[in-house]
């Protein structure tokens, strides 16, 4: 394992555009839990004397501020505070109930396996419409429970399974020592995948209304805010936009080299 291990960072570091783009989500992450700091302002502080402030190094709002004098720098970087965490925790949820349940289903297999995985297809057709916040979480893990049982069905079949099988190793160790270990590479490029497709459908949410209320805000909220001031003052929108954009690409680009580091058969 430690070899796979090191080869897949070994290929991941000479990866340049996966590289640049770890680079860019520190210096994301680090501006969005430390940059509000630097600010005298406060995210729900109201400065009348300038509202809808174009941005500038000329007054105390450097991305600018919105119609109610809200200085958008702040706002941004917490908004992306919110959605970062949504994505992580949501990310953490999924990989940790879809890894147990995946590895239980593909091991076991049977009539466990069927049961199983026909509960993941009711959940899975479950109308988006009516469940919309129940599948912010769920949807995640049925897909990793998904990859997870594939994986596992693999390893099943592989000698040092059965040797251990052999030598009296029970299901719990067996799961624990040989499946997972094995299976968490895919199980991490997959969720470094799922977090900006839960930020981008959390944005959606919240542009829609549905997702983070005031005083507190996420990076959809603002983007809804800055959506009608468009024309009048378009930084509004141009601040909470870029910096999603900028952090999705990474983030996919990230996802793409990680994927192919631990992709054995492309090298």
């Amino acid at each position: 394992m430690s070899g796979i291990w090191r080869g897949a960072g070994r290929r991941l570091f000479a990866h340049s555009g996966a590289v640049i783009a770890l680079c860019i989500i520190a210096a994301l992450v680090a501006m969005a839990l430390i940059g509000p700091w630097f600010s005298s302002n406060r995210i729900d502080t109201l400065d009348w004397a300038h509202v809808a402030a174009v941005p500038g190094m000329a007054h105390a709002h450097w991305f600018g501020t919105d119609r109610l004098g809200r200085d958008l720098y702040v706002r941004t970087l917490a908004g992306a505070r919110v959605s970062l965490a949504v994505g992580v925790v949501a990310s953490a949820v999924s990989l940790s109930v879809g890894l147990c349940y995946g590895a239980v289903a593909g091991y076991v297999g049977g009539r466990t396996d069927l049961l199983m995985m026909r509960l993941i297809e009711i959940l899975g057709g479950l109308p988006l419409i009516f469940f919309i916040i129940f599948l912010t979480v769920t949807v995640g893990w049925l897909t990793m429970a998904r990859i997870v049982r594939g994986q596992t069905l693999s390893i099943r079949r592989q000698e040092y399974i059965e040797a251990a099988i052999a030598s009296g190793a029970g299901t719990a160790r067996i799961l624990c020592v040989h499946v997972l270990p094995n299976v968490i590479g895919a199980v991490i490029v997959y969720a470094t995948l799922t977090v900006p497709q839960i930020i981008l459908f959390e944005s959606f949410l919240s542009f829609l209304g549905l997702g983070i209320q005031e005083p507190h805000a996420s990076l959809g909220t603002l983007i809804a805010e800055g959506a009608g001031e468009m024309e009048a003052a378009p930084w509004i929108l141009l601040v909470p936009g870029i910096f999603l954009a900028l952090l999705l690409l990474c983030l996919n680009i990230f996802g793409d080299g990680l994927r192919d580091a631990f992709d054995a058969k492309e090298h």
